[in-house]
């Protein structure tokens, strides 16, 4: 079998598929990507670049469906070449979320086209309008994620089948088209994060001295791409003050950068230097400063993958809140490394945390509710230690890449071709 794969940061979801397939006999697999990747064994790769960029002024809201037309013809034109040189996928699967794939089946019509989905909007019921105190610009935006979810529509005629990691993920997603959409996880490696009693992680404090942290001390975790409100950063630092006031010894260890990964940047008027509104990070971290020890908050940035299992690992209670929107890999991983975790009881995080079993689920919104179950957790160690048994067995149960996952993504991909 002939397969390609399209993804704009190959190998993203596609990390352990594509290598996984292509050590098969008698498959030969290729990707298409637009960012410079690390050669994977067994993957040929062909990088587009677009030509252009989107047109200064066009409509708000045609902007993001530009933008993805523009990255589809990129895609198309390497298509076309390589289809001169003599490549002709039997399969593609692609994660259509920024366009590359919109037109590859004009290219190779024949071949059976699987997408990624990961994400269909509303104008309500999920993200959209869930914080008020980010409210919604109103009936405009049905008229913008209309045409933000305009790049779907264009693919579900021309896909076969569609492939979502929860259950809630796929049931945003409108019929007919959902019905051809099955689910299943991307993986945890739940075999690299496991429970770890003897570690240990190094850092730095504010003033620059060494710490070494351990699991016999008292730590707080809280993890992001990017620290902002779509992740419950806000909430999060509000439940700061209390958490430390009750919690003297415990050290608060912040993961993520300072950019923003879903919904909008901070907008306001600019300050008396002429400078615009500062980061997320620095917003929030402003409205609590002088309400709590800075010298027990470590805000850590981007970490390296091993020095972030380390952190989940010496966690005495992890914290994760999202909107009702796409799952973090990281709560998964945060399950997998056996963490007492308190998260918000919200979709999807409900098909992973079961209140009382497997974690603790507060409401999103109620600031003194996340700090009560954040404290009352750091003070009852039998409890986070059956709920951390329980998280791990749940992970490994339904989340396993290589006992569970990865073999149903790879049958996906054979059914793709035999259908």
């Amino acid at each position: 079998m002939n397969l390609l794969f399209v993804h704009q940061n190959f190998p993203g979801q596609y990390k352990h598929l594509a290598p996984a397939m292509a050590r098969l006999p008698g498959h030969r697999v290729a990707a298409m990507h637009i960012n410079a990747t690390p050669a994977m064994p067994g993957v040929e790769t062909r990088r587009y670049s677009p030509t252009r960029g989107s047109t200064p002024g066009v409509h708000r809201w045609v902007s993001d469906l530009e933008t993805k037309v523009i990255r589809g013809e990129a895609a198309y034109q390497c298509a076309r070449q390589w289809r001169d040189e003599g490549f002709t996928p039997d399969v593609i699967v692609a994660h259509p979320g920024w366009g590359e794939s919109l037109f590859l089946k004009d290219v190779w019509p024949q071949a059976r086209l699987g997408i990624y989905c990961e994400f269909f909007y509303q104008p309500a019921g999920a993200d959209v309008g869930f914080d008020p105190e980010f409210p919604t610009t109103g009936e405009e935006d049905a008229c913008r994620l209309r045409l933000k979810n305009a790049n779907y529509q264009l693919h579900f005629p021309m896909a076969q089948a569609g492939l979502s990691p929860t259950h809630w993920q796929q049931s945003v997603f409108p019929e007919p088209f959902r019905d051809r959409i099955q689910v299943i996880h991307d993986g945890i490696d739940t075999a690299a994060v496991c429970p770890d009693p003897g570690v240990s992680l190094q850092l730095k404090t504010s003033s620059g001295a060494a710490l070494t942290l351990t699991r016999d001390d008292e730590l707080i975790t809280f993890v992001n791409r990017n620290l902002e409100p779509y992740r419950g950063y806000h909430i999060f630092m509000r439940a700061l003050p209390a958490i430390l006031k009750a919690r003297p010894k415990a050290r608060v260890l912040i993961v993520g950068g300072d950019g923003v990964s879903y919904g909008a940047p901070p907008t306001g008027p600019l300050d008396d230097k002429g400078l615009a509104p500062k980061g997320w990070k620095q917003i929030f971290l402003n409205e609590v400063k002088d309400q709590v020890d800075l010298q027990r908050v470590h805000f850590l940035g981007n970490i390296p993958y091993a020095q972030f299992v380390s952190l989940l690992q010496i966690s005495t209670v992890h914290t994760y809140l999202t909107y009702p929107f796409v799952l973090s890999w990281s709560l998964l991983e945060a399950m997998s490394a056996g963490c007492a975790i308190v998260a918000s009881n919200t979709a999807p995080v409900q098909e992973a945390i079961a209140h009382g079993e497997t974690g603790l689920l507060v409401d999103f919104l109620d600031t003194a509710q996340l700090a009560g179950q954040v404290i009352a957790l750091c003070d009852d160690a039998p409890l986070r230690k059956r709920l951390g048994q329980a998280a791990r067995a749940f992970a490994v149960a339904h989340y396993d890449l290589r006992h569970k996952c990865l073999p149903e993504q790879m049958q996906w991909v054979a059914s793709l071709r035999d259908a």
